[in-house]
């Protein structure tokens, strides 16, 4: 069976699941998203990727075309008429079809689609062994420049961060911001563990600030971890007792290896494992629950156009 998409207020199949050439998000990258997760029918911290997804459009200047609560169930919507309890939602909302010219007034109203599908980030192995990582040469787009808030469509400086990672031969790049420090990865906010507290970059430096960033914050405060957002260089990433990566694909993944050096002992540490533990079970039952939905709103049965 195909997949059903959601396209501007209907499900259509995968394969009908088009958008306008003229389309400004396609033109110029104008417009915005969100990765979430649903784990066992509970999709992950809905609400928060919704507030971000909604002052990201703000902050651009785009009319949502749906209140955030009609978002919550179109997304569950779209996984019900999808059978998955376990998915991937990719939430995407652009300035809309226009013309060839850059100016937004052009563009009659936004588009919005929202794809749930399986994914997998990471191979197995590096869950289990670690990933190493590269600094890249790219920086982080500075605030002055476009704050790194706004999760938009042009991924282009992410994206040339990665391919310095693929031509390195390794799994993610560490982006630095314009003074020199760690900001964060192309995909992935970075956390160190030094002396048995917990280091990530503060806002402030230009990074986006990840949902998953945000709950291991607020997980390894419930377990008494000691944590600071921060400013630091990549000396400290090569000092420190372990690193890990986190995101809505990657989940918690560990660095074993940046620019050559091995972190700690070159395995994933014991305090990367146990937050990656309690994460998974704290992920599986924070958000927006199916059951609940259907119990109130009833099973979506619109059939694929």
């Amino acid at each position: 069976m195909s997949l059903k998409i959601y396209v501007n207020g209907e499900f259509v199949d995968k394969e009908k699941a088009v958008v306008s050439v003229w389309d400004h998000g396609f033109l110029y990258g104008d417009g915005t998203f969100e990765g979430i997760r649903a784990y066992r029918g509970c999709v992950y911290a809905l609400r928060e990727h919704l507030d971000r997804l909604y002052e990201s459009a703000r902050t651009l200047m785009i009319d949502m075309p749906v209140t955030i609560e009609e978002m919550e169930k179109i997304v569950a919507e779209t996984l019900i008429i999808n059978n998955f309890e376990d998915a991937y939602i990719r939430l995407v909302v652009s300035r809309g079809a226009g013309d060839l010219g850059l100016d937004p007034r052009k563009c009659s109203k936004p588009t919005l689609v929202i794809i749930a599908d399986k994914i997998k980030l990471y191979p197995e192995e590096f869950y289990q062994k670690g990933l190493e990582v590269v600094t890249a040469s790219v920086r982080r787009t500075p605030v002055d420049s476009f704050n790194g808030k706004v999760k938009s469509l042009n991924y282009l400086n992410n994206i040339l961060a990665r391919i310095e990672a693929n031509n390195a031969g390794v799994g993610e790049a560490i982006m630095l911001n314009h003074d020199g420090y760690v900001a964060e990865c192309s995909a992935d906010n970075i956390f160190l563990v030094k002396n048995k507290e917990l280091l990530t970059p503060a806002e402030h430096l230009g990074l986006l600030k990840g949902i998953t960033r945000d709950s291991i914050i607020k997980v390894a405060r419930s377990m008494g971890i000691t944590v600071h957002e921060t400013i630091f260089t990549t000396h400290d990433v090569y000092n420190a007792d372990e690193v890990f990566l986190t995101g809505t694909g990657a989940e918690v993944v560990a660095v074993v290896r940046a620019d050559k050096r091995i972190i700690g002992n070159g395995l994933p540490g014991p305090m990367t494992l146990s937050l990656r533990e309690n994460y998974n079970k704290y992920a599986t039952t924070y958000g927006y629950k199916l059951c609940d939905h259907i119990a109130k709103y009833g099973k979506k049965t619109q059939a694929a156009s």
